[in-house]
Order: C-alpha cells, then structure tokens, then sequence
C-alpha cells in the first residue's frame, strides 16, 4: 500500500496502470501533510518527459517492475496541469481529487492563504514534495530548468545510447583423466630353430686285391652303431624392449560462441507533424 512505501524507493521507478501499461517516470514525490506518508506522485509524460502529471498512490503497491498505481494511464494523460513546484493549493487538490474520483481526506482547516508556504501546511488536502537526497528546492529548480530549456529545444546535452557486447575470455577447466596401465597378455609365438641328427648310410666296397683276410668259414656277425640328434630346448627370459611415459601438449583451435545481447533503440514521438520513427 502507498503507506508503506518510501519516497527514496519511489524517485525515478516506473508507473504502471492496472492493465499493465508504462505510464512514465516518478519525478517528485509528494507527502501528505498530517501523515508524512507519500500521496500524490509526478509522473513523467509526454515528448522527452517534459509534462509532470500528478498521480494518486492510493492503493499503490511497488515491486521490481516499479509502482503499480489503480488509475488508467489514459486518465493520467488527461489530469489537470498543474506545475509540480513543491505545493498543492487546496483548490488544485480539489480538483486533482475530483478528476480520479477520490474522495477528499478530511484534514483541518486551511490557513494557509494559498502555495508557496513551506512545512506541512494544515488545510484541504494541501502536499509537499520530497525529493531524492532531500535538497527540495535546489532539485526542483535543477528540473524545472531542464524541462524549460528541454521545451525550447536548446539543449546541447543529447541522450546517450548504450548497447550490449558479448565479452569473450577462456578459463582453464579440466577435461577428463588419461591413465597409463600395464598389464600382461599371453599370445603363441613361433620360432624356426635348424637342428641336425645322424642318419644310417651304408657303404659298400669291392674286394679285388684279395688281401682282406676271413676265417675262410661262413657265419653270422653283427655291429651296433649310435645315432644321434639335435633336439629344440625352449627357455624364457624377460627383456626391456620400450620405455613408455604420459606428457601433455597444448592444441589451439577456433571454437564459435554465441549469445543473446540487448541494446538501446530511441524512440522519437514529432507531436507537431504527428510522426513517429525509430533509431
């Protein structure tokens, strides 16, 4: 509720009306002279904001969006035109009150005379404006400038246009684990080995001197003779044959990144040719 809510928290948030609609900026913020409590809000309309309209925070309530007020922006539009300059008459908050159809708060007699008295000021419904930082005049008159100089299109201060850009860097994250294991596997292997061995070979000579000598008798006889042979013997023995270690080297290669960026668009309303165009 406008009770609750702070004039430090309200200076430059967004109004919107019950259907959602952007009415404009809060410029000043007004306090009711009995409570201290906000009660009447400017809110910045028109071509570059330079209209200030007076707002009732009755029933407001405020959340990251901004100020959600319970009048139409288009009742806004139309409001009285009264100059935000620190005080409601007790006429112009009739009137204010009139046009959203609130009803007057009952507060005691007005003897003031009229604006430009300074405190809480005792009558029919008269407010003073608080400000950001709390310098009062100073602000105001500050705004009142800008507006009037903003008006006479004479301003050599333009609005600055900010955009977004995406910012690429690197960082160093790990990517996963290499491990070196060793193990033993059994596989058949075969190896050709030459080996030798003794065979029989009979050789025969003719007898033709006849000096070979004999008994002269015929008879059986025998002789035993030794082979031998070369036979494959398998024997195993474990050799270094490699040397196997981890290292790490550095590969560089383009990666494509990509991402949402938002940027500032002005937005020009020409109420003197009625046209409307971006840039």
């Amino acid at each position: 509720m406008a009770g609750t809510l702070q004039p430090q928290q309200l200076m430059d948030s967004e109004v919107v009306d019950p259907e959602g609609h952007k009415i404009g900026k809060v410029g000043n913020v007004y306090l009711a002279d009995s409570t201290r409590e906000p009660e009447w809000i400017t809110v910045k309309t028109g071509l570059f904001g330079t209209k200030e309209s007076f707002v009732p925070l009755s029933g407001a309530s405020m959340d990251d969006k901004g100020v959600h007020v319970n009048v139409a922006k288009d009742l806004v539009s139309d409001a009285p035109r009264i100059d935000a300059d620190g005080h409601l008459s007790s006429s112009e908050s009739a009137e204010l009150y009139r046009h959203y159809g609130l009803p007057m708060p009952r507060t005691a007699p007005d003897t003031s005379g009229g604006r430009g008295t300074s405190g809480p000021t005792p009558g029919r419904g008269e407010r003073t404006a608080e400000t950001r930082g709390m310098t009062g005049d100073r602000d105001r008159a500050g705004r009142a400038g800008e507006r009037e100089q903003a008006a006479r299109g004479t301003g050599d201060e333009g609005m600055i246009r900010s955009e977004e850009r995406l910012k690429v860097g690197t960082e160093q994250v790990e990517a996963g684990h290499v491990r070196l294991r060793k193990y033993v596997v059994t596989e058949e292997q075969q190896v050709t080995v030459p080996v030798s061995h003794e065979e029989v070979r009979i050789e025969r000579e003719p007898i033709t001197d006849g000096r070979a000598r004999t008994d002269g008798k015929l008879g059986e006889q025998e002789q035993d003779i030794t082979l031998h042979a070369e036979r494959a013997v398998v024997n195993k023995e474990t050799v270094p044959v490699e040397r196997v270690r981890l290292n790490t080297e550095t590969v560089t290669e383009d990666q494509t990144v990509s991402g949402e960026v938002r940027k500032e668009q002005f937005d020009i309303q020409d109420d003197s040719s009625k046209r409307h165009r971006k840039s």
